[in-house]
């Protein structure tokens, strides 16, 4: 058309549009095949079919495609293109097409609307594939977690009805509503996790529309167990609104989500950012900052869509991040240019915190300039608080409590008030009203423990510090201000006051006495704190002492026990094999733990080659076989140590004696024990130098006695130079002799004649036992003549003297000689006295160390006598006439 003939025919349409009552409404099922009936649109109106032509009818849309025909002779109307009503009215819930039919002469105008009726042509599908959820292994059963929605283009019955989770002993699903009423399902745990034994769960979410067959669609959602963060942040609200007008530009805020963590530290930090259930074209179009939860204008608003419909998710800086969305929807509409004012008329602060619900706390006055509905103002505030907004009186609105106050949860509160009007879009004021809550005493004070438990060393000193206890109580001033006081108990029969002193001011506990882990390892009494409010709250606790080991005590020998200092005597056999058992030494420890660990040392051996001790169980066992030539006595010096620090110890000394029975006379061990190399290489250097003194001395001796008797007797011992009788006695000494008798046989006979069958008296003489001497001896008998002998004694033919050394030179030495010749036994009585010369003399005559046979017990002197000694080798004994 011209732009005239244009003008008139809107004015003209116009007026058909306010006049003409003619309009048809018909309902058609989307997708229908092309070429199918709708109806009969001459019929329908009451128009003759067979005019349309001549009439030139049209049909005018604003749709870009047409959907229908028109025939023009019988005025049947059908389907000329399929609709697909989720592309033609995406979202909307009730989509119509308009279309007007113009006929001329005359002119006239109908209106038609085609309602696009929904069929079930589209599956519920999830934006992703599959979908992670990590959960804390931690979690108690009932923890919740938010499941990705389905989408389905289909509207009504056709659209996502329910959800369906594959079976799962730890996870069930509970389908929950927003405050606009939509749904969403939520993933609940219905068994305690075990990363241990299932790190991670693979469920099926299945989403089912209403149509008829019932068309579904299933995402895989892996849980994968973790071990951390257990606080979700929560949004404020679950759904949050916002209008903006559709030319705002790039950077206009939205809104502002918030949402808070109960968890410190970064488990605390928030992060704000769109769902992946969010379309992405709607991530493009706007941006929520991470931070602050502004969720802005990030471009141009090219949508036809009044509700822009967003989730956003906040989630924390958890190492396992925890999460939960918030609905956001945004309206687009037109310019609404004066926001609402808020005027504070009254205000009462501090109000105390027992304020019954209800009190009134100010009096606020909201107006708002835009007249019709963007000068209706709604008032609100955070439904977290315990506060509500009342209207009053037109245009106030009252701010009372809402439920009882704490002031040791939150001593003041910030109280936004915020007022939107009703304009498109919305302008929305905040005010923020500061209130303070006043103190009562209405919290008993609260100790940080159930119980305190105490841990001291043994022999403490006096007055130490023990602990603090400490209990807090929020209330302040004087509510607040606590004092501690020992409860009467007793420890051990004794009064508490006894053990402890307490500071009332800050709760410090003191020793006033010394503890002995052994008589006393642990105790226990109550402590109270009390505040100084009206009336006076107070609470206890109790208190456990425990008394730590210190290594205050040194082993104590049990076994082998020495009695009066003397040394404790084990008997072993002589020739004991190699690790017999000589001993167990048992020892015992008061003190406790590592104190009391003991372990055995040998400090000292008399042989170090013989003997060894087990250092766990105490057993002194041989190192080797005993032999013959071992000594007889040995003694041992076994340390019994702890393990304390610093360790102590105990000793014991152990005499050992071989022995095949138990003697009836235990020995003295009290000496230092056989002597070392280094002092039997003493003694022998000793004993050689004495033998060869006493040697030169017996030389010199019996070269001074050879040269007095020949200078006396030289003349008559010479005589004629021989002798009537010679006799000759060989003896041989050994070992063993048991008797002190000596029976000597003269070869003569009685006084006066000679030869074998005269026998001397016999005489019976004993001696002393226990002496030895190692010598070559000859005795010389000569005859002597009556005129020699003594004139008092009984003269004999042969007279039997010994001559030998006489310390005194008294002359009347008496010496019994006994000797074991032959294996037989005799005595000699042997006088000496210068008044009677002797006729016999004796001569020794040393052999070398080789020619001398091993003997002993041969010789044993009376104490006058003069014993001469050689070393321990034995004698070969000549006795010669």
């Amino acid at each position: 058309f011209a732009g005239g003939s244009m003008r008139g025919y809107l004015m003209v349409f116009c007026l058909i549009c306010c006049t003409a009552d003619g309009q048809i409404v018909y309902s058609i099922a989307e997708e229908t095949e092309r070429g199918a009936s709708v109806g009969n649109i001459a019929k329908d109106l009451g128009i003759d079919a067979s005019t349309l032509s001549a009439r030139k009818f049209r049909m005018i849309t604003g749709s870009s495609k047409q959907y229908f025909n028109i025939n023009a002779s019988t005025g049947a109307l059908s389907v000329n293109e399929p609709i697909d009503r989720e592309q033609l009215c995406e979202l909307k819930s009730v989509c119509l097409l308009n279309y007007e039919l113009v006929l001329e002469n005359p002119l006239e105008l109908y209106r038609m609307e085609f309602k696009v009726l929904d069929i079930n042509d589209n599956s519920p599908s999830f934006p992703l594939s599959e979908y992670h959820i990590n959960m804390p292994e931690f979690l108690s059963p009932g923890a919740r977690f938010t499941l990705p929605s389905a989408q389905d283009l289909d509207e009504g019955a056709n659209s996502v009805q329910n959800y369906t989770l594959s079976p799962d002993e730890h996870f069930y699903l509970e389908m929950q509503i927003r405050g606009d009423g939509s749904k969403y399902p939520e993933l609940v745990l219905k068994k305690a996790l075990d990363r241990e034994q299932q790190a991670t769960h693979r469920l099926v979410l299945t989403a089912k529309d209403g149509g008829n067959p019932p068309k579904s669609g299933d995402v895989l959602v892996i849980v994968t167990v973790l071990d951390t963060n257990d606080n979700a942040p929560e949004f404020e609200h679950s759904v949050y609104r916002a209008s903006i007008l559709e030319n705002s530009p790039s950077g206009t805020l939205v809104v502002q989500v918030h949402a808070t963590d109960l968890d410190e530290g970064p488990n605390g930090e928030v992060r704000y950012s769109f769902s992946n259930t969010t379309s992405a074209d709607l991530q493009r179009m706007f941006s929520v900052h991470p931070h602050t939860g502004e969720v802005t204008v990030n471009g141009v608003l090219a949508v036809q869509r009044p509700l822009l419909e967003m989730l956003i998710e906040a989630r924390d800086n958890g190492a396992f991040g925890m999460s939960s969305t918030a609905k956001l929807l945004v309206e687009i509409t037109d310019v609404n240019n004066h926001g609402p004012e808020i005027t504070i008329t009254s205000l009462s602060s501090p109000i105390p915190e027992d304020a019954v619900p209800g009190t009134v706390i100010a009096l606020l006055s909201i107006l708002d300039k835009d007249p019709g509905e963007n000068g209706k103002v709604t008032c609100q505030i955070s439904e977290t608080l315990p506060f509500q907004l009342k209207p009053s009186l037109q245009n106030y609105y009252s701010l009372v409590t809402s439920e009882l106050l704490d002031r040791e949860l939150t001593s003041e509160y910030n109280i936004t008030i915020t007022a939107t009007d009703l304009g498109s879009p919305p302008l929305t004021t905040q005010k923020t009203v500061w209130v303070q809550i006043s103190d009562v005493n209405d919290n008993a004070p609260v100790f940080s423990a159930d119980a305190f438990d105490v841990f001291v060393e043994e022999n403490n000193p006096l007055g130490a510090f023990l602990y603090q206890v400490s209990a807090s109580d929020p209330d302040i001033g004087e509510n607040g201000r606590v004092s501690y006081v020992l409860r009467n108990s007793t420890v051990a029969g004794s009064a508490l006051t006894s053990f402890l002193s307490m500071n009332l001011a800050n709760g410090s506990i003191y020793a006033k006495r010394a503890f002995d882990f052994e008589q006393l390892k642990s105790f226990h009494f109550q402590v109270e704190a009390k505040d100084n409010g009206s009336p006076a709250l107070s609470a206890a606790i109790t208190v456990n002492v425990y008394i730590s080991d210190q290594n205050d005590n040194a082993p104590a020998i049990l076994y082998p026990i020495s009695q009066n200092g003397s040394v404790a005597v084990e008997v072993v056999p002589r020739l004991a094999d190699e690790d017999y058992l000589v001993t167990k030494v048992v020892a015992d420890d008061e003190d406790n733990a590592q104190n009391a660990w003991l372990s055995y040392h040998l400090a000292h051996s008399s042989d170090s080659t013989l003997f060894q001790l087990s250092p766990h169980t105490g057993e002194l066992r041989t190192t080797r076989s005993m032999r013959s030539t071992d000594f007889l006595k040995h003694k041992v010096v076994v340390v019994v140590r702890d393990h304390g620090e610093p360790p102590l110890s105990s000793t014991v000394t152990v005499g050992i004696l071989l022995a095949d029975t138990l003697p009836q006379a235990l020995p003295d061990f009290d000496d230092s024990g056989e002597p070392n190399y280094s002092e039997v290489t003493l003694y022998l250097i000793i004993a050689l130098s004495a033998i060869s003194f006493v040697f030169l001395f017996t030389i010199i001796g019996l070269s001074i006695i050879k040269c007095y008797r020949y200078s006396l007797y030289g003349s008559s011992l010479r005589g004629n130079g021989s002798l009537t009788k010679t006799y000759c006695y060989k003896a041989c000494l050994t070992a063993g002799s048991g008797s002190d008798t000596f029976m000597f046989y003269n070869t003569c006979g009685p006084t006066g004649t000679t030869g074998p069958s005269a026998v001397v008296t016999e005489r019976h003489l004993t001696g002393q036992s226990g002496q030895s001497a190692q010598n070559l001896i000859i005795l010389r008998n000569d005859s002597i003549t009556p005129n020699e002998t003594n004139s008092g004694a009984q003269k004999e033919n042969i007279a039997i003297t010994v001559y030998c050394f006489c310390p005194v030179n008294c002359g009347r030495c008496k010496i019994s000689l006994c000797i074991n010749m032959c294996h037989k036994e005799y005595t000699i009585l042997v006088y000496s006295c210068h008044r009677n010369r002797a006729h016999l003399f004796i001569y020794f005559y040393f052999f070398t160390y080789e020619d001398i046979s091993i003997f002993s017990n041969c010789f044993f002197f009376s104490k006058d006598a003069h014993v001469l000694r050689a070393s321990k080798s034995s004698i070969k004994m000549l006795l010669r006439e």
